[in-house]
């Protein structure tokens, strides 16, 4: 006589009913209104069955990302040679994906079950953020080999303002537009300072730049009672 298993088989349907269910919860209602009970109904499972594979909707999020069911593609910048135009290029597509209804939807979504989740958000950057953020640098990298970018340039955080700039547009704005790629581009380019030709001269701020990158707070010229009364004491 054969023993029967102990426990309940594992349902490899249910399983992808349910991360079907939360992918469409997903697309069509976003994070915010996906829930537990949502999920279970719409897979057509148990709430019980839901919670013994995941404890969280931001655990079922990152599954159907780590399982290619919810992807964000996001092809690495060009190398043409021309790292100006390949940068510009790239990030009016990028700009170009996130203004898509759809695409804002999942990134909102992604973000907010990264929230939830340190190990889920831990898992999502390695997967999604990390890789995009890499294939930046490099080609920022590749700029700076070529004699095209400053060789003292700080990739990383080029790279940290690009992607937290994206981010932010699909969390916060919900737009992104071309001229957003190009905006941000000519502003990581030639920075908000003014040429030297035409910079006004500084009007004291107290705030000087130091040789470590590091800033020092000096006192400015005292003005009014308070100095006079100083004076006074001096003489």
């Amino acid at each position: 006589m054969t023993a029967r298993p102990r426990g309940r088989p594992r349902s490899d349907t249910a399983h992808e009913a349910i991360l079907k269910a939360a992918c469409d919860l997903l697309a069509s209602g976003g994070y915010e209104r996906m829930t537990m009970e949502a999920i279970a109904a719409r897979a057509g499972v148990s709430k019980p069955t839901l919670y013994r594979r995941w404890p969280s909707k931001s655990a079922v999020v990152a599954e159907a990302v780590l399982s290619g069911r919810l992807t964000v593609d996001s092809p690495p910048p060009p190398d043409s040679g021309d790292a100006v135009t390949d940068l510009r290029r790239w990030l009016r597509q990028q700009f170009e994906r996130l203004g898509t209804p759809a695409m804002t939807a999942l990134v909102r979504g992604l973000t907010a079950a990264a929230v939830d989740s340190d190990v889920d958000a831990a898992r999502l950057y390695d997967h999604l953020t990390g890789p995009s953020r890499s294939q930046l640098k490099d080609r920022l990298a590749a700029g700076v080999r070529q004699g095209q970018l400053r060789p003292e340039t700080d990739l990383d955080a080029v790279a940290d303002t690009v992607t937290g700039t994206l981010l932010y547009r699909a969390i916060a704005r919900g737009s992104a537009t071309v001229p957003d790629a190009d905006h941000l581009l000519d502003l990581l380019l030639t920075g908000i300072s003014m040429p030297p030709d035409t910079r006004s001269e500084p009007t004291g701020t107290g705030l000087e730049p130091m040789a470590t990158g590091e800033h020092r707070r000096t006192a400015p010229p005292r003005s009014g009672p308070t100095a006079n009364s100083a004076k006074t004491r001096e003489s």
